[in-house]
C-alpha cells in the first residue's frame, strides 16, 4: 500500500534570508521527493509549500529547524495544506 501524500505550509523565521535558505530548501526537497514551492517573505521570513509521502514530509519539517550553514532558525511553524495546490516538482517562487 502507497504511503499517504500529505501536504504543508511552512513558515520559517530566523536568520534565514541571505544564507541561500531558498535553494538549500530546494535541494533538499527534491532529494526527498517532495513538491511543492518556496520563497521569501518581506517580513524576512521564508516561506514553504511541501508535499509528498506523509514520512518525507516530517523529514522536511526536522530539517528545516537544521537549515544551510549560515542559517539560525528561530522558529518552523506550519499547518496541514492541500496537496492539489503543490506544483510538479519543486521551485523558489517570489
Amino acid at each position: 500500500m502507497d504511503e499517504e501524500r500529505k501536504a504543508a505550509l511552512v513558515r520559517i523565521t530566523g536568520r534565514v534570508q541571505g544564507v541561500c535558505f531558498r535553494a538549500w530548501t530546494c535541494d533538499e526537497a527534491k532529494r526527498l521527493g517532495l513538491t511543492g514551492w518556496v520563497r521569501n517573505e518581506n517580513d524576512g521570513s521564508v516561506t514553504a509549500l511541501i508535499a509528498g509521502p506523509q514520512s518525507a514530509v516530517v523529514t522536511m519539517l526536522s530539517r528545516f529547524w537544521q537549515g544551510p550553514p549560515g542559517a539560525s532558525v528561530v522558529d518552523v511553524a506550519h499547518e496541514d495544506a492541500s496537496s492539489i495546490e503543490a506544483p510538479e516538482g519543486f521551485r523558489i517562487t517570489r
